[in-house]
């Protein structure tokens, strides 16, 4: 796979992480079922959306979104300690947004375990991805406190 197709392929497996960390969240759904739904369902699948009717998700890389996905499960109260470390005084996860508060926890799980990918790609990737759902005042609180898990994290 050349250098753009990997980026491409890695970036859906950070947007189709981002949205399985939701599913488990809001349903909790159990992991394997979880992987299993994403691998047959919904990447590299047409877009089940009436604003993107047609369009087809782009191939994510399998095993990185495995990876990232089964990462932060296994690590939640590691990443989530870390997240709270951070935020402003008085914050705490439950008053994020939940969407706000998966994209946090797998750009931090890539900060703390990818150490192939560099900090400024892993942050970067995830401020695009915030800006997905959100506007640039979200997406600049997603580059804050992954900057400050990175500086802990990887000095």
């Amino acid at each position: 796979m050349n250098a753009p197709a990997r980026s491409k392929a890695r970036s859906a497996a950070r947007l189709g992480a981002v949205q399985a960390l939701y599913q488990q969240h809001m349903e909790g759904t159990a992991l394997a079922r979880l992987l299993d739904e994403f691998h047959q369902h919904r990447l590299g699948r047409e877009v089940d959306d009436e604003d993107h009717a047609g369009e087809v998700m782009a191939d994510a890389e399998i095993a990185f979104f495995d990876d990232i996905v089964r990462g932060v499960d296994t690590r939640r109260e590691e990443i989530d300690a870390l997240l709270v470390a951070k935020l402003a005084e008085g914050w705490t996860l439950a008053r994020l947004d939940k969407t706000m508060l998966q994209i946090l926890r797998a750009g931090a799980y890539e900060l703390i375990a990818r150490m192939d990918v560099p900090k400024a790609a892993a942050i970067s990737e995830y401020v695009d991805v915030a800006k997905a759902f959100f506007d640039d005042r979200e997406a600049k609180f997603v580059n804050g406190v992954l900057d400050a898990v990175a500086r802990e994290v990887r000095g």
